[in-house]
């Protein structure tokens, strides 16, 4: 586990503004993410979510502002081996593909090592670790298809877990899952950060329950208007469910 220090911080926003051509997606956003923090992202659709995380880990390039991660500036940034990514549909695979949960897991582990790097009994121990800290060592031999949502979900974290990174990106990931799969989901988001250390960022139309369950809530329409503690947020003062 990390020795956290909440006071540090990992990401750095100043004055971030995204245009996708002449259509002006994020404008001035601010805001500083430390390390240890559970926050989660919130806002209407087409607000800028999902462009957020993706100027981040530098799918999208073409912005203004400043941008540091790990106190580097996201530029001149190489070591993505801190940052792990779930992304919105990740679990709308190919149920025909025919790859096992070890297998999916293992590709986690080339992205840190090098595609052509053969994996060694240390990168096997990592890979059995992810695979119990989500609970999913006993399927590792069955195939991906067959998993419900949740566990494929499970799979997907625990194929962000064995670049061992200090922060990950979520992005929508209970989308598709059931109420109860949900629960033991957000049971394993907290145990990753409140026991492991690591720092999550998460995006989800679920306020209700990410209020319940994050350290921090920034609320985004274009312009970032909310970013303190849940505890404060009034989700009648900032949107109403009809704007999803």
């Amino acid at each position: 586990m990390l020795k956290l220090n909440h006071h540090h911080n990992i990401v750095e926003i100043k004055k971030l503004s995204f245009a996708y051509k002449s259509q002006l997606i994020l404008n001035q956003i601010s805001l500083n993410i430390h390390q240890g923090d559970y926050l989660g992202i919130v806002g209407p659709n087409g607000a800028g979510k999902t462009t957020l995380l993706k100027v981040l880990l530098r799918l999208l390039t073409s912005f203004q502002g400043q941008i540091k991660l790990f106190g580097v500036d996201i530029k001149d940034f190489k070591d993505y081996s801190k940052i792990s990514y779930v992304p919105q549909q990740a679990t709308n695979f190919d149920t025909n593909f025919p790859a096992t949960v070890r297998e999916v897991v293992s590709m986690g582990r080339y992205a840190r090592r090098g595609l052509f790097h053969r994996l060694d009994s240390q990168d096997f121990k990592i890979i059995d670790n992810s695979l119990e800290q989500v609970k999913m060592r006993e399927y590792q031999q069955e195939l991906i298809g067959n998993l419900s949502g949740g566990q494929a979900q499970r799979v997907f974290i625990a194929r962000a877990l064995v670049s061992q990174p200090e922060l990950i990106f979520l992005d929508e990931p209970t989308t598709g899952i059931d109420q109860a799969s949900q629960d033991d989901f957000y049971k394993l988001l907290k145990n990753l950060n409140q026991n492991m250390g690591l720092s999550l960022v998460l995006v989800s139309h679920d306020t209700a329950r990410l209020t319940r369950e994050v350290m921090h809530i920034a609320y985004l329409d274009k312009f970032l208007t909310y970013y303190n503690s849940p505890n404060d947020f009034s989700t009648e003062r900032h949107f109403s469910d009809n704007k999803y």
